[in-house]
This record gives structure tokens, sequence and C-alpha cells, in this order.
């Protein structure tokens, strides 16, 4: 039986390519990505499906794309957050599915603020809204966010101060992360509520303790 072989290509830049995703990639003879995947990382002799708005029909290119040989499907970050994953495990056999792990923009954005992550709240803005009840403010909180464009810094803000956090909370907003560009800024949600918001990366924010 041919496989589905998931690789999670990172947050951009080919330096944060895991080697055995590289190789995986690099022998695919079919090819399933993004189009700055495909951009990236299409080599001659590989057949190529765009991944787009149309997920049923990628997913009925695999399908039929199985019955020859195994499938690279590259998805952005790493395949367990928010990635395609979920609608093959939903369509495909778990069997089938071989997943290579690889380096979120979450991940990267708490290992330049040399922050440890276990303890932290992951959400996704991306396209979707967390529950509310995930957004509440905790003595120690540390939220990890996926944002898009209309869910930005401000809009943010402005939400997790409705939700009990205090304006002197650190809001840390990371933006083209991996690649030359990046830029990480740290504000508050004070003042990010009243700042130009700025969207599509990853923000970060932890809750102060109250000065006495």
């Amino acid at each position: 039986m041919h496989k589905i072989i998931v690789v999670g290509i990172g947050p951009g830049d080919p330096a944060y390519l895991l080697p055995k995703a590289q190789k995986m990639i690099e022998k695919a003879r079919i090819l399933v990505g993004g189009r700055r995947a495909l951009a990236d990382y299409s080599h001659s002799g590989a057949r190529e499906c765009v991944i787009g708005a149309d997920i049923p029909g990628v997913l009925a290119f695999i399908r039929d794309a199985l019955a020859e040989d195994d499938v690279v499907v590259m998805v952005s970050g790493d395949p367990g957050y928010y990635s395609l994953l979920d609608a093959l495990r939903r369509t495909f056999s778990v069997g089938q599915i071989e997943v290579v792990p690889g380096i979120s923009s979450l991940q990267l954005a708490f290992a330049r603020l040399a922050l440890p992550w276990h303890d932290a709240r992951l959400l996704s803005f991306h396209g979707r809204e967390p529950l509310e009840t995930e957004l509440v403010r905790t003595d120690g909180a540390v939220l990890g966010m996926l944002t898009d464009g209309r869910s930005n810094s401000q809009t943010i803000a402005a939400r997790l101060l409705s939700r009990g956090w205090r304006e002197g909370d650190i809001m840390y907003v990371c933006t083209r992360l991996s690649y030359a560009d990046e830029r990480v800024i740290e504000t508050t949600l004070g003042a990010a509520q009243n700042d130009e918001g700025i969207g599509h990366g990853v923000i970060v924010v932890c809750a102060q303790e109250e000065e006495l």
C-alpha cells in the first residue's frame, strides 16, 4: 500500500527544514503543497498538486495518485498544528499516513523570546475563533497565538482586555519569523490596543505579576 507522507516544512527559511523532511521531498515523485512550498521545493520529475481552497479536490488527487506511488504532502510549520493532517486523517486510514514533524512558527517565536512554552496556552486566530474560556486571564498565564489579517495585535489586545487581562501585561508581536526581515516587537496590551494592528504572524502574551 502506498503511503501519504505529511512533511512539515517549518516556518519558511529552508535552513529550518529538517534533513529527514528534505530527503522525503527530494525523492518524491508526487508532491502536494501550497504555492510557496512548491515554488521552494519542487523538482523535475515530480507531479504536483497545489493546495488551495478546493480541499476536496486535493484529497481526490491524493486518492488517485496513491494508486501509482507514495504522495508527499508539504505543510507549513508542523503537521500536528492546524494543517491538512486533520482532513487526511478523516479521509484515509491512519495506517496509511506517515508524518515527518517540522518546526512551527509558534515554536520559533518562543525560541526567539528564550521563553519556555510547556505551560503556554496555544491558540489560533488564523481563520478561526478560540473559545472565550481559553482567553480568560489567570495568574502566570502565557498565550501563544497564530494570527491573520483580521485578528491582529490591536484586535486581540482589545479582546484580551475584555477577558480580564491587564493593560500592563506584555505582548510580543512576531512576524516573518526565520526570514531576513523578521521582526519581534515587545509592547503591552494597553499600548497595542491603541496602535495599528499587526497580523499574519505569532503573538505571545504574558501575564505580569501585580505590583504591590
